[in-house]
């Protein structure tokens, strides 16, 4: 097995460079998601990454790895068809906060009930930023952007909470300025069995609509005796109008979508024969 610093540099692209803008949360990511592949050890060609449209979707690039730039709020289901017929791949689903939780949001429940074994991240700026600054799902209220000059009149999403209601079994959201933070979660969360997902918050310095000194003053981190199995606290912390904390908010344990069909497969090709099947249906 190679040692990590003999994999340095293994996993970045050795041909496409970022063209993100200078300053970009998004470089943070990158760097972490390089360490953590070094960190597990894992081979290049077991990997397998799927994002979707806007500045984050560029990340599928930036690996040597298997990759997929899909369409727009496509990349979880994507990701899904992939990881059931190859299982054995590492699978990185990577998103915005529009992609994510705007065109895409509605997959997200159907991926928490089948608890498909792969990493979903949120990387969220709280705005639409490749294409010129348009409000986003989390863009707050009352904001001026593109298309809300007069400030933005919905509501903005909490998305801890949905993902919380969602049942998914494992959240956790840090910021692209915590590399710390960044290393331990993604590490876990990739490790974790089951569908996991990582939001990180990302600032966008050409549209800034959540600076880097605003994000430094709300964050705080969970407090240290939070219960990662007890719900109902982890959604006291997902509504705090005080902070926005990070850590790991919940974590539970279950049979993954793989485990599932296994079990479905093995009844189906034990209970009947395929002529005892095809007999049925004359």
């Amino acid at each position: 097995m190679k040692t990590i610093s003999q994999t340095f540099n293994t996993y970045k692209s050795k041909t496409i460079k970022p063209v993100w803008c200078p300053g970009c949360g998004d470089y943070g990511v990158l760097a972490a998601l390089d360490k953590t592949f070094k960190a597990l050890e894992f081979k290049p060609e077991d990997i397998a990454i799927v994002s979707g449209i806007g500045c984050s979707g560029r990340f599928s690039h930036y690996f040597n790895s298997y990759s997929l730039h899909g369409t727009h709020g496509r990349a979880l289901p994507t990701a899904t068809g992939l990881k059931t017929v190859r299982p054995d791949l590492h699978v990185i689903t990577i998103g915005g906060d529009g992609d994510g939780l705007s065109i895409g949001g509605g997959h997200i429940a159907h991926a928490a009930r089948k608890n498909v074994d792969l990493t979903y991240i949120i990387l969220d700026n709280n705005v639409y930023g490749m294409t010129k600054g348009q409000s986003s799902p989390t863009t707050p209220l009352g904001y001026n952007t593109k298309t809300a000059p007069y400030g933005v009149y919905e509501e903005s999403l909490n998305p801890i909470a949905m993902f919380l209601a969602y049942n998914i079994g494992y959240i956790a959201r840090t910021t692209s300025t915590d590399m710390k933070g960044m290393l331990s979660i993604l590490k876990e969360a990739i490790e974790h069995k089951g569908f996991s997902l990582v939001y990180i918050m990302s600032p966008c310095v050409t549209y800034s609509v959540l600076p880097y000194a605003k994000l430094k003053e709300i964050v705080k981190p969970l407090p240290e005796d939070h219960d990662t199995s007890d719900k109902m606290s982890a959604f006291k912390y997902a509504y705090s109008d005080e902070h926005m904390y990070t850590g790991v908010f919940y974590k539970e344990e279950k049979t993954s979508l793989d485990e599932r069909l296994k079990e479905v497969f093995h009844i189906a090709h034990t209970s009947k024969t395929t002529s005892e099947i095809m007999e049925e249906f004359k």
